[in-house]
């Protein structure tokens, strides 16, 4: 590593992301335990500290071949991810790949660096009366007694702990020294009366000259006083109260307005009627609101599980998705306009007539789903810090999470139909309401223009020319229905617009989509790097902050309406652009919509699982970054620069 940079041990500490390697073997290859040399503690500004390696590391891990082998050759494969930090934290990643020779064993090329690293590999804590350990719980810390030969006063000796999830550790402290004795004392933060001792290690000398023995915590039984066990200690319920508030106000987003607009306008329908139906009418919206973010959470476990970064809003990264979403909004704002009328069948109709009461129940349900496909690209504020939460968590704490962000939103409908009596304050249905449907299919019309959009930054042009000529032909045969594929229409004419509906479908798709789409090309958003706004790299980044430049970077993309609502009415306006120029702010654009892998770590080291977030890197090496809140206001991006003070542009 360059001098001062420095990467991270198993536990970072209080910040940083531990290095990890994914190895690809051959069938019956089997690879052990990464293995780690004693970390070094190091200390940060504003009481940081954290455990790593500067200048070399060596990690290593034993990997067994089998009984026996056939080939004469194997191919090592393996992916590699780290974060290295300075002033400013890069992350990193790498494919690497070996081929070996099967015969005899050869002398290590390296044996010396493997040497000198072996020496400071953790020993196992000794099996005999030669030191001795002891634990004990005293209010919010954890007290450890060593003794033994080795625990002279002269020496310097440390703990680095290995804590679990359930318990967040604070910076051990060396509470007193005697010949023969070391006691430690760890502050931690735990919902479990029963946690009396973590792992860690017992480190004596520093620098090349330390020695370190793993001590693992004594078997314990984990009491908590609700009678069952609590995955995280950090606050939980504030963290599901934060979801259950970013639940809700995904409500007032603009991605979500217009189908919003559409379940009032079902209320306004159902005022009058019978409370059980309006009930019934509410619980399939919910149904549908639980059932996307139910199915969305299961998705991010599966995908966690095969070892692949989550994040929120993940889908809108595909434009495929987007091609998909687009058509759905389309056929639904054609049937607001008119244009067709969605009918079951006779058969279907009559099956259905016995239950009447329950008729508009499915489409409540759709629309719930509807609303929430369309909410996951808005992060709104609260949902970000509880869902940067949840993503670091256990599979049974990210399914609570996103059961706390429905219920959130699906709230305000449910408390509706709970009192009927509320929707008398709605105005009463009339001939106006053919007239607020049709609006509200030109609301669906504006975002379907905004997924256009989204599809444009993510393929470019010509992905949104060929995506609108397959759209103007699902129009076409949405016209089609409306006019000759209705039940009043006879069976051969219904015949022949059925089969004219398909080829129209079936050969735009095959034409325009699996052709001419897929042969364009993703490129960068155009909003990068454009104006007075430079593309984010970890090296542009790097090369302004060496300069000592204060910096903002703007983490957007071209699908999140927050993201851009914040650029058109903060960041873009005079007050703040002047505030940036006089300060000689480099402003940054790092644009994730197509999930460049590079900026989703970036915002894994930041713990937020998405778009927008915003930093500001003041000027100084010491300096940290400050953090803004999702939704900006011109006060807040101005009270956060004055901190940082003037700022000489030539500079």
């Amino acid at each position: 590593m360059a001098p001062g940079w420095h990467t991270y041990w198993k536990f970072p500490g209080d910040a940083g992301i531990p290095t990890e390697i994914k190895w690809n073997l051959p069938a019956g290859w089997k690879v052990g335990e990464l293995r780690w040399p004693t970390p070094l503690k190091l200390k940060e500004p504003g009481d940081i500290e954290i455990y790593g390696y500067h200048d070399e590391v060596l990690l290593t891990q034993e990997i067994t071949p089998p009984d026996q082998l056939a080939e004469t050759s194997v191919k090592l494969a393996a992916e590699a991810s780290w974060l290295v930090c300075e002033k400013i934290c890069i992350p990193g990643s790498a494919s690497m790949q070996l081929e070996l020779p099967v015969g005899q064993t050869n002398a290590a090329a390296q044996s010396e660096l493997f040497a000198r690293f072996e020496k400071l590999s953790p020993q196992p804590w000794p099996a005999d009366s030669r030191a001795t350990a002891s634990w004990k719980r005293s209010g919010t810390n954890l007290e450890l007694m060593l003794t033994g030969s080795g625990f002279d006063s002269n020496s310097a000796a440390d703990f680095f702990p290995i804590p679990p999830p359930s318990i967040v550790v604070g910076h051990p402290v060396v509470a007193a020294r005697a010949p023969g004795r070391v006691d430690f004392r760890i502050p931690i933060e735990t919902s479990d009366a029963g946690a009396s001792s973590i792992d860690g290690l017992v480190v004596l000398g520093n620098q090349e000259n330390r020695r370190a023995w793993t001590l693992p915590a004594p078997n314990r039984i984990i009491v908590n006083s609700g009678g069952s066990t609590n995955p995280d200690s950090r606050g939980i319920l504030r963290f599901l109260v934060l979801g259950l508030l970013g639940g809700f106000i995904l409500n007032l987003m603009p991605c979500v307005l217009p189908v919003i607009s559409l379940k009032i306008f079902g209320f306004m329908q159902q005022a009058g009627q019978s409370r059980k139906r309006i009930l019934r009418s509410g619980l399939a919206f919910t149904a549908g609101i639980f059932a996307w973010f139910i199915g969305l959470a299961v998705v991010l476990i599966l995908l966690k599980s095969a070892g692949h970064q989550i994040t929120w809003a993940f889908q809108f990264t595909n434009p495929y998705f987007v091609l998909a979403m687009s058509a759905v909004v389309l056929v639904f704002a054609l049937n607001l306009l008119g244009v067709f009328e969605i009918a079951l069948p006779q058969s279907a109709s009559r099956a259905v007539s016995g239950w009447s009461d329950r008729g508009g129940e499915a489409g409540s349900f759709f629309q719930g789903m509807f609303a929430t496909i369309l909410a996951t690209p808005c992060t709104a504020p609260f949902l970000g810090t509880a869902l940067g939460f949840a993503f670091t968590q256990s599979s049974a704490l990210l399914l609570l999470m996103f059961a706390a962000i429905a219920t959130g939103m699906s709230a305000p409908y449910l408390i509706l139909c709970a009192e009927p009596r509320w929707l008398r304050f709605l105005p009463k249905p009339g001939p106006w309401m053919s007239h607020l449907k049709q609006l509200m299919g030109f609301l669906l019309l504006a975002t379907l223009i905004f997924l256009l959009s989204v599809i444009g930054a993510e393929r470019g042009l010509g992905a949104v020319i060929w995506t609108s000529c397959f759209l103007l032909a699902l129009s076409l045969a949405c016209w089609i229905k409306g006019i000759w594929w209705t039940p009043v229409n006879p069976a051969r004419t219904r015949f022949i617009a059925g089969l004219v509906m398909a080829l129209l479908v079936v050969t735009s798709v095959v034409y325009f989509l699996g052709g001419k789409f897929r042969a364009t090309n993703a490129t960068p958003a155009e909003l990068a790097g454009s104006g007075d706004w430079k593309a984010f790299t970890p090296a542009a980044l790097r090369a302004e902050l060496d300069q000592d430049r204060p910096v903002f970077i703007d983490f957007t993309a071209a699908w999140c309406i927050t993201c851009k609502f914040n650029e058109a009415t903060v960041l873009e306006s005079a007050a703040v652009r002047d505030a940036f120029q006089q300060r000689g702010v480099v402003k940054i654009r790092a644009d994730w919509t197509n999930a460049d892998p590079e900026i989703t770590k970036m915002l894994k080291q930041f713990g937020r699982p998405g778009v927008p977030l915003y930093v500001l890197y003041p000027a100084g090496k010491s300096s940290e970054p400050i953090v803004f809140p999702e939704l900006l206001t011109k006060r807040i991006v101005l009270d956060k620069l004055e901190t940082i003070g003037p700022h000489v542009a030539a500079q």
